[in-house]
């Protein structure tokens, strides 16, 4: 005769089975609770950062409280901690994500075209795209009016390594494309850092309001001029200093 005893339904832990032979068998009841499956996680991260990037360019990082976003994304505090422990990090993670959205698509080449020139003017107006975006240029007002109260906000952009990158990518090309021997790795450094300023400083000043934003012909017009200048002064570097 076969017999059965089975946990009672409110702890629903395991069943219990004896079978004919006698030897009792346990099997786990179906499991509830525990963590997420990952792609839920991801998406309830990516909601929390939704809310935050909104809340912390519209009404700065100051203003922007934890309680504010938890409440925004309808989520409690534990949830919230449970992903970022405090709210630099979670600005942090804001920042990463902005600057990820403005890198091209992997797989993309950086450095394309026929010529030197070419290549660099190709990067140029990559690198005005991602600077002149809404995000880009909301996320740069906010470090402008808030970081002196809040340091961790300019780490948090540097942090970030974009810009070395960049000055990386453009000091190899020169020392492949320059032939100059005055032009050493610290000289092309130097070059690589002053480009990048050169290339977006001014149009992205504009498209904050100061001045007259660029229309998409001048933007092309100002990185080409930007490159010219850049390999003029890197072909002809350490001979003004003789001349």
């Amino acid at each position: 005769m076969r017999a059965s005893a089975i946990t009672p339904p409110r702890t629903r832990a395991t069943i219990t089975i004896v079978g004919e032979e006698g030897v009792a068998r346990s099997s786990p009841a179906r499991r509830r609770g525990g963590r997420p499956p990952r792609s839920a996680a991801l998406k309830l991260r990516d909601q929390i950062l939704d809310v935050a990037t909104d809340l912390f360019l519209t009404h700065g990082y100051g203003p922007t409280t934890i309680e504010a976003v938890a409440r925004r994304a309808r989520i409690s505090k534990r949830t919230f901690y449970h992903r970022f422990p405090d709210k630099p990090a979670l600005f942090g993670a804001v920042v990463h994500r902005i600057i990820e959205r403005m890198r091209p698509v992997p797989g993309v080449p950086l450095l394309e075209g026929a010529t030197v020139h070419d290549q660099l003017r190709r990067l140029a107006q990559m690198m005005l795209r991602g600077a002149l975006s809404p995000p880009a240029i909301a996320l740069h007002r906010l470090i402008i009016a808030e970081s002196a109260r809040f340091p961790e906000l300019a780490h948090a952009v540097h942090s970030e390594g974009a810009s070395q990158e960049a000055v990386t990518l453009i000091s190899d090309l020169l020392g492949r494309e320059i032939k100059n021997a005055a032009l050493t790795a610290e000289a092309r450094e130097i070059a690589a850092q002053q480009f990048i300023q050169l290339v977006v400083s001014i149009p992205q000043r504009r498209a904050m309001g100061f001045g007259e934003p660029m229309s998409n012909g001048e933007v092309d017009a100002w990185a080409d001029a930007a490159v010219t200048l850049l390999l003029n002064g890197c072909r002809g570097w350490g001979r003004a200093a003789g001349a």
